[in-house]
């Protein structure tokens, strides 16, 4: 086989200087593209076979091989893999950071980074920050979240908070080619664990707060917690240049130390710091603070309502500081922020009481949104939630008892049951319900909106938590459309639409 023109990446150039254990093939063939989905290899793409939590691999090479693919990496022997270039590697999430990035011609490089990890807050926080640098700078800037991809020149739908490596360095490259002047990243303890954003040298990493989750994956919360720690102790890549920390938060210390010699800038509400807020006011329509910094006070004001976004607002505030902007010249750009999708979403349809979506969906975060509510909300608060299947058992009965505490109505109903019976997850809840008819359990979450809204009185307030931007619902092998907040808008519109 002639050797590939020298500007078109082959397996040779791609793992150029890496260590590699075992090879087959010349590794002169052309890379067209990287995948770790076998589903979507074409012709001439390099097939990363990853392991994952249920199975090797090495299962799905044969399908990559008979879709074209023109080489695979992997962490297993490579002997038995015919006709294609090969590579068996020690750290195979690790090497496909690092040929990702070389495939694309390292775009990152072009871009300054800021992570956001936390247990909350993260998508709040990364929208802000994509928001007031752009003010600040008259530059694009990229985001990477939970609900969309922002790549400087178009717009596209999330698929998971932080996306695999291989279409991390995809979407840099289209960053970088729109001329953004950098990028807002949720980094998640899964994307830390899994490697995925290994190698990258963050400008600022901040963490918003530490609260349980997903210890269906990392088993504890200490585990959580180191899980986390990584985007500050430098064990995927160089320590980022600052870091912004939550005063208020126990987990902090352990952070700062992670920081190593660099110094944490801080901000919070209940403790001294950096950047600390004062709530001033706060209703339905929003909040107003202001903000002590390097001997100043500035005035604020914001749509978002409630503490934690005061905190969320003094996290952004605190990484454009750490990116060499005055916060107090940002007041304005915050007093316009429009709000994100599904986070404290208002649902309007003329009813006379407020309706909101939020993707609540821990018991810290409902603790919050529930709290905020019943601190504003002259009359009643009624809340639908639910607990997702698949994932930490622990944490519902812990949900359900903050609901049953804080709202006056509250129904529990199906939220992503994925492969779990309703029921299990419904025996799993009720422990925590403050006594037998707390909290009422309605299988469809349609009915359970339902309840809610035609339970409403004026004055009153509705939360409808856990899915937020969320347009689908996932039932064991099937996805179905389902959007809390169209549901809510039909909903309201057919009881205004109901004889007095």
């Amino acid at each position: 086989m002639r050797p590939a023109p020298a500007s078109v990446p082959t397996l040779a150039s791609l793992l150029d200087g890496l260590p590699v254990l075992a090879r087959s093939g010349d590794w002169r063939a052309p890379v067209s593209c990287i995948v770790t989905d076998s589903r979507r290899v074409v012709p001439g793409a390099l097939f990363f076979a990853l392991d994952g939590l249920r199975s090797s691999g090495t299962r799905f090479v044969d399908e990559a091989v008979a879709h074209g693919a023109a080489a695979v990496v992997s962490g297993h022997p490579v002997s038995g893999i015919p006709a294609v270039d090969a590579a068996q590697v020690a750290s195979p999430r690790q090497v496909l950071a690092e040929v990702a990035r070389r495939f694309h011609g390292h775009p990152e490089r072009a871009l300054r980074l800021v992570g956001v990890t936390g247990t909350n807050g993260k998508t709040t926080v990364a929208s802000l920050l994509r928001h007031l640098l752009e003010r600040a700078e008259g530059r694009p800037w990229g985001l990477l979240g939970t609900v969309r991809y922002h790549l400087g020149a178009r717009s596209i739908p999330s698929y998971k908070t932080t996306p695999d490596a291989a279409d991390l360095a995809g979407f840099f490259a289209a960053m970088r080619d729109a001329g953004c002047a950098g990028a807002a990243l949720e980094v998640s303890s899964h994307a830390l664990d899994q490697e995925r954003v290994h190698g990258l040298g963050f400008a600022v990493a901040a963490f918003t707060n530490l609260t349980r989750d997903h210890l269906d994956y990392h088993g504890d919360l200490a585990s959580y917690l180191r899980a986390k720690a990584r985007l500050f102790d430098g064990s995927v890549g160089p320590r980022p240049a600052a870091a912004v920390l939550n005063a208020d938060d126990p987990a902090s210390p352990e952070l700062a130390r992670a920081c190593g010699p660099v110094r944490p800038l801080t901000y919070g509400v209940s403790r001294p710091a950096d950047l600390a807020g004062r709530i001033q006011s706060m209703d339905l329509g929003g909040t107003r603070f202001s903000v002590s910094s390097g001997g100043r006070e500035t005035a604020f004001s914001t749509r978002l309502p409630g503490a934690y976004n005061v905190a969320n607002l003094l996290c952004a505030l605190a990484c454009c500081r750490a990116l060499g902007h005055d916060p107090s010249a940002l007041a304005a750009a915050v007093a316009d922020f429009p709000g994100v999708p599904g986070r404290m979403e208002r649902v309007e349809a003329g009813q006379p009481f407020p309706v909101f979506v939020d993707y609540a969906h821990t018991d810290d975060a409902l603790r919050h949104a529930l709290g905020m509510l019943r601190a504003i909300t002259p009359g009643r608060v009624l809340c639908v939630f639910g607990c997702g299947g698949d994932r930490d058992r622990g944490k519902r009965p812990e949900m359900t008892r903050v609901v049953s505490g804080l709202a006056d109505l509250a129904w529990a109903t199906a939220d992503n049951p994925r492969r779990e019976p309703l029921a299990r997850i419904f025996g799993d809840m009720r422990p925590g319900a403050a006594g037998p008819g707390a909290v009422a359990f309605v299988d469809d979450r349609r009915e359970a909106v339902a309840a809610a809204c035609a339970a409403a009185r004026p004055g009153d307030c509705v939360l409808i938590a856990g899915k937020g931007h969320e347009t689908t619902q996932e039932f064991a092998e099937t996805v179905v459309p389902f959007d809390d907040r169209e549901v809510a808008r039909d909903v309201l519109l057919r009881l205004a639409l109901r004889p007095a």
